[in-house]
This record gives structure tokens, C-alpha cells and sequence, in this order.
């Protein structure tokens, strides 16, 4: 038995470093990577692709471990790093953006994602579960985001 959880974040913020700053960080998966909060271990797959294996979280009796992996495509002319996922690894598919535009003295950042969780847990529970997932997966994007704010500021 499995539950699927679906999650869409959009997030948008400025910070005041320069474009190309923040350009070479996003693009950077490692280096973007280090600020995420709850990684066990990223993977360098070849070709710009990378599975994130997560740390177990406890909900509940419960404890579920999401492993996910995508290819990153960063283009600067239209500073865009765009992520789609790699079917058939892990438990969970994963997508999403980050749009970047000049603020003159800083960056917009916008950021998008999809997460498709499946998670190994009874169907009764997904009511109840579902939204301390969703919960689960926000804090640790806004963790994420506190996190390149205070590097890019």
C-alpha cells in the first residue's frame, strides 16, 4: 500500500546580491545543495543529474525516507535553472524552476516546484498524513530559502 502526496510550491524573494552571483550558486546543484536542509547524501549521476536522498522523518508511528533524483539544465542568457526528474529513481518525482531577473541593486528569485511523494503507508492514513508531509516539505524549502538569503545578502 502507498500514499502519493502532492506538493506545488511558488516562493518569490529578493536578495541583495547581483544576478550573476546568485546565477552561479543556483547552477551550481552541489553548491545549491549544501543549503537544503535534511540532505543525507546527493548523488552526482553524470550529465547535470543528481539523486537527493533525504534524511528519515518521523510522523507518527511512522518514518518515511523520500530519494528522488533529476537533471538540472541552468541557461544564462535567461537566468533559468530548471530541474525535471528521472523516472524510475527513488519514491518520489520531482520538478520545478528557478527564474531569476535584475532588480538594479539585487536579484528577484522565484521559485517553483512539483513533488509527487509516494510514500510506503497505509491509504487510510493519507488524510491524515498528507498534510504533515506538505508541512514536512515547506518548512524545509523556506529552511532552504533562509538559507540563501543569508549567503546571497
Amino acid at each position: 500500500m502507498t500514499v502519493k502526496v502532492t506538493i506545488d510550491l511558488e516562493k518569490k524573494f529578493t536578495v541583495v546580491a547581483n544576478i550573476d552571483t546568485v546565477f552561479a550558486l543556483l547552477s551550481d546543484v552541489v553548491g545549491s545543495v549544501s543549503h537544503f536542509p535534511k540532505v543525507k547524501a546527493l548523488t552526482d549521476l553524470g550529465d547535470n543529474k543528481f539523486r537527493w536522498e533525504m534524511e528519515k522523518v518521523g510522523l507518527g508511528s511512522y518514518a518515511i525516507q523520500t530519494t528522488y533524483a533529476c537533471q538540472y539544465v541552468s541557461d544564462d542568457e535567461d537566468k533559468s535553472v530548471v530541474w525535471t526528474p528521472i523516472k524510475g529513481e527513488g519514491n518520489s518525482l520531482v520538478s520545478g524552476k528557478w527564474q531569476l531577473s535584475d532588480k538594479g541593486e539585487g536579484t528577484n528569485i522565484a521559485f517553483q516546484t512539483n513533488a509527487v511523494l509516494t510514500l510506503p503507508l497505509p491509504s487510510l492514513l493519507k488524510l491524515v498524513i498528507s498534510p504533515l508531509v506538505k508541512h514536512e516539505f515547506t518548512s524545509m524549502v523556506d529552511t532552504y530559502i533562509g538559507n540563501l538569503k543569508s549567503v546571497l545578502t
